[in-house]
């Protein structure tokens, strides 16, 4: 091989490895926004279900009758 193909392998060689590089922490950031959206979800569904209880006890202290009716 001449100079001039082994200088450009070694340009490939190096660019490879940066996008490896570059590769790897990408799938870092996505693994941990996967974690962080499954505990937001979680947390979304506890919420949800807490307000809920909330709601149907309103509903019920609404519409329960008086004490002469009791």
């Amino acid at each position: 091989m001449d100079n001039a193909t082994i200088d450009q392998l070694a340009r490939i060689e190096a660019a490879l490895a940066h996008l490896e590089h570059q590769y790897d922490q990408l799938n870092k950031v996505v693994v941990e926004q996967g974690r962080s959206l499954s505990k937001l979800q979680a947390l979304q569904h506890q919420i949800s279900q807490a307000l809920d209880g909330i709601e149907l006890d309103r509903v019920r202290s609404a519409n329960s009758k008086p004490p002469h009716y009791q």
